[in-house]
C-alpha cells in the first residue's frame, strides 16, 4: 500500500488544527500595546500549541519520508495520533482562556501525554510494517527522547495540581526537546 495519501491525509488534519488554533485568538478590544495584556495567556497558549503540531507534522514528515510500505494497521495507528493532536485547539483554548488554572492545565499535560504515548506506536506498526527495512529500523532507534518527554508530560500533569505555571515550564521543555528534529532518520538515509 502507498504512503501519499497517508502523508496528504495527515498534512491536510495537522494544517486543520492549526487553523482552528488560530481562528480562536480574538482581536482586541482597542489599539493600543495594553488592549493585548488581557489576551497574553490566549497567546501563549497558542504559540506552545503551534510549536508542537509544528514538531509533530516535521517529525511525521521525516519519519514517512523513510518509510516504503503501510498497512492498516499504520493507518489506524496514525489516525490514533491525530485524535490527540486534534484535541490541541480545544485544551489550547481552555487553557488561555482561563488564564492557565489547574485543570485546564492538566488537561492540556494529558492530551500531550496521550500524542506522546500514540508516536511510538505508529513507530511500532511502521517497523512491523517495513520489517526489512534495516536503514529504518536504525534510523528509529530506542526512542529515549520520546519516552524521556512522555515521563516529562506524566509529571507536568501532576505538577499542574500544585503549581500549573511550573508544568507549563515542562511542557514548554517537552517541545525544546522536540524542536530539533530526530536526526537519526536524516542520517540513516543519507
Amino acid at each position: 500500500m502507498g504512503k501519499g495519501r497517508l502523508e496528504a491525509f495527515s498534512d491536510g488534519v495537522l494544517a486543520i488544527i492549526i487553523t482552528i488554533m488560530v481562528l480562536e485568538l480574538k482581536v482586541p478590544h482597542g489599539d493600543t500595546l495594553e488592549a493585548l495584556r488581557p489576551l497574553l495567556p490566549v497567546l501563549l497558549s497558542y504559540v506552545l500549541s503551534f510549536i508542537y503540531v509544528g514538531i509533530y507534522w516535521n517529525n511525521h514528515h521525516h519519519l514517512l519520508h523513510a518509510t516504503h510500505r503501510i498497512n492498516g494497521r499504520v493507518l489506524w495507528a496514525n489516525l490514533h495520533l491525530l485524535f490527540w493532536i486534534s484535541l490541541f485547539p480545544f485544551t489550547t483554548a481552555w487553557m488561555g482562556e482561563n488564564h492557565f488554572a489547574v485543570w485546564p492545565v492538566a488537561t492540556y499535560g494529558v492530551v500531550l501525554l496521550l500524542a506522546s504515548l500514540a508516536w511510538p506506536l505508529l513507530h511500532r506498526e511502521i517497523l512491523k510494517a517495513n520489517a526489512n527495512d534495516t536503514a529504518l529500523v536504525t534510523a528509529l532507534g530506542r526512542g529515549r527522547k520520546t519516552r524521556l518527554s512522555s515521563a516529562l508530560y506524566a509529571t507536568a500533569v501532576a505538577l499542574a495540581f500544585v503549581r500549573p505555571w511550573l508544568a507549563c515550564v515542562l511542557y514548554a521543555t517537552g517541545a525544546l526537546l522536540w524542536l530539533v528534529p530526530d536526526r537519526r532518520i536524516e542520517a540513516q538515509l543519507q
